[in-house]
């Protein structure tokens, strides 16, 4: 039988950037997520799967402070987190980037970054000059050839508006960060610089959930998978471990390979 990721990690002495145990939540008395657990850890990227309604985005809304679970514990370096609100999920480190990526499409990059947390001079003016420079800094760390520090946002490439929304994340020190369909409506090209993005995230020890239809973009990406289907945890799989078909088969049966460790919503055979 497999270990399961915690054994695999327990093994190099790591502690979990965030472990979600037993978690639920019921809407209307229907369960839209059911005691589902999931692990996260230091530069790591694990892949959440599961067809629309598995409940794979509102377990993601509960750690990113959207909505407040009916039950489970969400640990954040080894220590039970408090999570009510999206500004108690930001103070541990959390970002979520949505697919729309919520950037003001009339303004630059480092007036995204610094969207609402604008920095001033000692005259209570905007400080132009140091934003940029942090802007130039942080871009610096993560795609060294964006240039277009100067144009709005609406001017640039998909690519490049994946990495000033993952830039602003990332300059508030978020150490764990939720993406939200990165590369969806992108070509080949900037979806595999989004890829470049992910993977120097990872260098630094960010940890990344990354939700996707895409199972390819998923194997390309993630370290690891976990499959939700109606609310329940299917399994988990180093990408390794499986093939494509058989995540399909998780996806789509509930059905857990050899390769994988079994959830609560596994199917039983």
């Amino acid at each position: 039988m497999n270990a399961t990721a915690e054994q695999i990690h327990s093994e190099t002495g790591k502690t979990p950037l965030v472990e979600l145990r037993d978690i639920s939540i019921a809407f209307g008395g229907i369960k839209a997520v059911d005691h589902a657990s999931v692990d996260l850890y230091p530069g790591e990227v694990v892949g959440l799967l599961g067809h629309n309604g598995a409940g794979k985005s509102t377990l993601i809304k509960i750690l990113s402070g959207a909505y407040p679970r009916d039950g489970g514990q969400i640990m954040i370096n080894g220590e039970e987190a408090v999570i009510n609100n999206p500004r108690d999920a930001k103070a541990y480190g959390i970002e979520t980037i949505y697919q729309t990526l919520a950037l003001a499409d009339n303004v630059d990059a480092a007036a995204n970054l610094f969207l609402g947390r604008e920095l001033l001079t000692p005259w209570g003016t905007l400080d132009d000059a140091a934003m940029e420079a942090a802007a130039r800094k942080v871009m610096g760390r993560l795609n060294p050839n964006f240039r277009r520090f100067k144009e709005p946002v609406k001017a640039l490439s998909g690519g490049q508006r994946q990495s000033v929304a993952i830039a602003r994340a990332i300059l508030f020190n978020a150490r764990i960060l939720i993406m939200d369909e990165p590369t969806a409506a992108l070509g080949p090209q900037e979806t595999a610089q989004v890829g470049e993005l992910i993977k120097q995230l990872k260098k630094e020890g960010i940890g990344i959930f990354l939700i996707s239809h895409d199972i390819h973009d998923v194997f390309d990406l993630a370290d690891r998978v976990t499959v939700m289907k109606n609310g329940q945890v299917v399994g988990h799989a180093k990408t390794t471990d499986v093939t494509k078909d058989e995540v399909l088969g998780m996806i789509i049966l509930g059905k857990c390979p050899p390769g994988a460790t079994p959830g609560p919503g596994a199917a039983r055979l």
